[in-house]
């Protein structure tokens, strides 16, 4: 019997030090990079708005060419709903909450398949010159408890990072090298 309970103790030694542990795990992270392009700002910004644009430079976008892709509303405005479902890239839905012309846009991702959750994106642009613009791009989120321990395994920051900067640099390639009127989906 001694051997039973210390093996049960053990156990529930082993369950409670993690939960415990995640109850002092910082539960919020947030993401984001930027890039200098050599475009004016009102055209960098004009592409960004666009959720579909996504298609021709995020990492996630391009990772499934047979992605089903469903869209709601009027691309480029408040209300404009992206939404996707892929074996490789999971299922959701991105919306167009907030558009400061010129400055940036906010969206909120809803991600539904492999796993649930919300998180908060946003493009920034800001002239460098008359001919550069720096494009930020943000990715905010949070890991509820007591998931969030996975946090002190997992860095979000390079995980998410690398991820945005590919896809940053694949925004570079787009907009420095197509001429205008190729590149804005509607």
């Amino acid at each position: 019997m001694k051997i039973v309970k210390k093996i049960l103790i053990a156990i529930a030694v082993l369950i409670a030090v993690p939960l415990i542990i995640a109850l002092f795990t910082k539960k919020q992270y947030a993401v984001e990079r930027e890039i200098i392009i050599s475009k004016p700002k009102q055209e960098v910004f004009d592409y960004v708005k666009h959720l579909k644009n996504q298609d021709h430079f995020s990492v996630w976008a391009m990772m499934d060419p047979g992605m089903k892709k469903d869209f709601r509303g009027t691309d480029g405005t408040v209300g404009f709903v992206y939404a996707w479902d892929s074996e490789k890239a999971g299922a959701g839905e991105q919306e167009i909450r907030k558009i400061a012309e010129g400055e940036s846009v906010d969206m909120q991702i809803h991600f539904i398949k492999p796993f649930e959750g919300l998180a908060d994106a946003r493009f920034s642009t800001a002239a460098v010159s008359d001919s550069q613009t720096r494009v930020k791009w943000g990715f905010e989120s949070s890991m509820p408890y007591p998931m969030n321990i996975m946090l002190l395994f997992i860095d979000m920051d390079q995980h998410l990072g690398k991820d945005l900067e590919t896809g940053l640099q694949n925004l570079k390639g787009v907009l420095e090298k197509q001429p205008i009127s190729s590149r804005i989906s509607k």
